[in-house]
């Protein structure tokens, strides 16, 4: 576990280039924030997250598959980050930060032009506070 990357993993790489090749300027995993958000935009107060499927747990998703060894550890290892999850977006809320969910899924080796369009429309605007990007 200790090879697993926290950042700057290919699928955030890819969702960075693309979004720095329209026009975005951020921070990286921005540790004043709750859960080190891994995109941070202080200019619209909006930070987004590229979650792994499998350890944020992706509904429905082919890769967030369960191991069938030491089942009762990984079970609660991913209950975990769920709720760290869910906390650190409670967190970034209460401090006024709109929160995007990236899931890799949906970025794929290269973002598809939908989700860029939907990404820059959801960092420019103020409405929702809370958006998910699936495939």
């Amino acid at each position: 576990m200790s090879r697993i990357r926290s950042r700057n993993t290919k699928p955030e790489v890819v969702l960075r280039k693309a979004l720095h090749n329209r026009g975005f300027r951020y921070r990286l995993n921005s540790p004043k924030l709750p859960g080190s958000p891994d995109i941070v935009f202080p200019k619209w107060r909006t930070v987004l997250f590229v979650h792994g499927c499998y350890w944020h747990r992706h509904a429905g998703c082919r890769k967030a598959t369960n191991p069938s060894s030491n089942i009762e550890f990984w079970k609660d290892k991913f209950q975990q980050n769920v709720e760290r999850d869910a906390r650190n977006i409670r967190d970034l809320h209460a401090a006024g930060w709109r929160v995007g969910i990236v899931w890799e899924c949906a970025i794929g080796r290269e973002p598809p032009y939908n989700l860029i369009k939907r990404l820059v429309e959801f960092i420019v605007c103020k409405q929702p506070n809370w958006m998910e990007f699936e495939s």
